[in-house]
């Protein structure tokens, strides 16, 4: 029975952690939250009903301690934008977490990486994600690897770089990665992947991709995003010799997104992100509601920030300039 089953979320303290716990609660089942700063939960909605514990991915005693009766574990944390040498920093805590999991008797670990083409060149920031799904599945601990693209949602890193670019530039020149194929995803969406990755009956520990129905141009969901915001169309003036450091440069100059975040981010959109495997259907079935549409995604994260269309134009209710891995 789901209440039986007792996950542990690391990075709880994350976009993505923190809203997949009370999902989890909402399926009825137990929760652990792990951050490396337990006190940045106390004013979640859900505190009260989850036990929060410290732990540090890099500090095996902290991970013996929190991995400790769970079954199921969700590896959300990853060092992009806080390490200096995060794809080292990234495979150690991959070899840590299969550790704590096999001495704990964790029964599955479920892990939220990305999409990418098969033989490509990845960035680091791919790479490492895909080093680190690698590990976990070799491990001999049963693994869920989903492998997702942008998720949609206000507070996302890859969302907010879409509205804040599109926002403040009606005009922009642009690398050629604007014409790089993406297949975006809702953050319910995500988020019912990842709930239901729990409990789902799964042949063998591998990776399956997850995405929404819709597959386009990075430019084209700028000029989606543009629409649904009333704003009018973006023009792009593309630079083939625009390398990824000038561009997360230039990104960084006109988002509120981190420079060490923002370089992994722009590197990775050099190669398109679609789904390569499209079995997730048979370990999992599809939303009750079905998938929800780029533009629906698109409208929904707006009206989480507080931003609506009137009349053609954008009229800003509230800002909030938070971006969470």
């Amino acid at each position: 029975m789901a209440d039986d089953i007792r996950c542990l979320v690391t990075g709880a303290t994350g976009y993505i952690g923190g809203r997949l716990v009370p999902a989890l609660l909402d399926r009825g089942l137990q929760v652990r939250a792990m951050a490396r700063t337990p006190e940045k939960l106390d004013d979640a909605a859900w505190r009260s009903q989850v036990e929060v514990v410290r732990g540090d991915l890099t500090d095996t005693d902290s991970l013996a301690t929190a991995f400790a009766g769970m079954d199921v574990v969700y590896y959300l944390v990853h060092s992009m934008g806080t390490s200096k040498d995060f794809v080292a920093e990234e495979a150690e805590s991959a070899c840590n977490v299969v550790a704590a999991a096999k001495q704990a008797g964790v029964r599955r670990v479920v892990y939220l990486s990305g999409l990418h083409p098969e033989g490509a060149e990845l960035s680091r920031h791919l790479a490492s994600r895909t080093e680190v799904g690698d590990i976990l599945v070799e491990s001999g601990i049963e693994t869920v690897v989903l492998q997702a693209g942008i998720v949609i949602g206000s507070g996302s890193a890859s969302f907010e770089m879409i509205r804040h670019l599109t926002d403040r530039l009606p005009v922009m020149t642009a690398p050629k990665w604007v014409h790089n194929k993406i297949q975006p995803i809702s953050i319910d969406d995500a988020l019912y992947y990842l709930v239901e990755a729990a409990t789902a009956e799964v042949p063998a520990s591998r990776t399956w991709d997850i995405g929404g129905p819709d597959v386009l141009e990075y430019g084209e969901a700028m000029q989606v995003y543009a629409d649904v915001a009333g704003l009018h169309p973006r023009r792009f003036v593309v630079l083939p010799w625009l390398t990824p450091t000038l561009a997360s440069r230039w990104v960084g100059l006109v988002t509120p997104i981190p420079s060490g975040l923002a370089r992994p981010l722009v590197e990775s959109l050099e190669c398109d992100a679609v789904m390569g495997n499209h079995d997730i259907d048979t370990v999992i079935p599809r939303p009750p509601g079905g998938l929800t549409g780029y533009r629906d995604a698109i409208t929904q994260a707006l009206r989480e920030n507080g931003t609506v269309a009137k009349g053609g134009r954008r009229h800003l209710v509230r800002f909030s300039p938070a971006v969470a891995q």
